[in-house]
């Protein structure tokens, strides 16, 4: 709180001394467009901004955990899959608007299409490195118990074990798909959303709206990360506390 509230100070005398709202609005001035916009933001914007989140983010899970797990199971799925992956993951999410645009038109569909470029990587190479990380000795181990089945094996052995690194690929992810949804929404995917009213806000020479934005979208951020963190570290993998205790 104290740094916080710093910040603050240093950033509202900043803008007295520099008085120029086009170059740096005030934290009061801030306040103020809060206060003109928060139910727009809380009605209109974010459910749309979250939509866009979430297909992409929902999808690209859906997408990149059975291709990840393919790739650090089987040797045949990564010799024929890992060059299509590394010919198509350098693409920047961003290199593919034009044809979102094309293939889906200015719909939530095109938002998400390119937050799912962004998200679907991460996610796929930490779930194959989690695979192929898998110690032999803990697959024999299982064979020797009765678990001969891929599926078994996958079920029992594989998954847990590479769930943290799929879990830190989640979390990379998520922060790469918030920065592509607006990136997306400020070069015309959408009509709507958070970062669409960034640029629309920009047009018009509205800094201190644009700053609200963004402040917004950094608090978002923080509050999704915290909670898939609480959700997944101290829930799901309690047990890998140890020595952060």
């Amino acid at each position: 709180m104290v740094s916080l509230l710093g910040l603050i100070v240093v950033w509202q005398l900043a803008a007295m001394v520099i008085d120029d709202t086009l170059l740096l609005p005030s934290f009061v001035q801030v306040l103020a467009a809060l206060s003109n916009t928060w139910q727009e933001i809380l009605t209109e914007d974010l459910p749309i901004s979250l939509l866009h989140f979430g297909l992409g983010v929902g999808i690209g899970l859906l997408v990149a955990l059975p291709i990840g797990m393919s790739m650090g199971w089987f040797r045949t799925a990564d010799r024929l899959l890992d060059p299509i992956v590394e010919v198509v993951r350098p693409i920047p999410p961003l290199a593919w608007i034009p044809f979102a645009i094309v293939w889906f038109g200015l719909t939530n569909e095109a938002a998400g299409f390119i937050v799912f470029m962004g998200a679907v990587f991460p996610i796929l190479i930490n779930t194959y490195i989690g695979f192929r990380s898998l110690p032999r000795v803990y697959v024999e181990s299982a064979k020797v118990l009765g678990a001969t089945k891929d599926v078994d094996l996958i079920r029992y052995i594989a998954f847990p074990y590479a769930l943290p690194s799929i879990a830190g690929g989640i979390r990379i992810a998520m922060g790469i798909a918030w920065m592509c949804l607006v990136a997306a929404e400020m070069f015309g995917v959408s009509t709507s959303g958070l970062g669409y009213k960034i640029w629309s806000y920009y047009y018009l020479h509205k800094m201190d709206y644009v700053l609200l934005y963004m402040i917004v979208l950094g608090v978002l951020g923080l509050l999704l990360d915290r909670s898939f963190r609480y959700v997944v570290e101290e829930r799901m993998l309690r047990w890998r506390a140890g020595l952060m205790q």
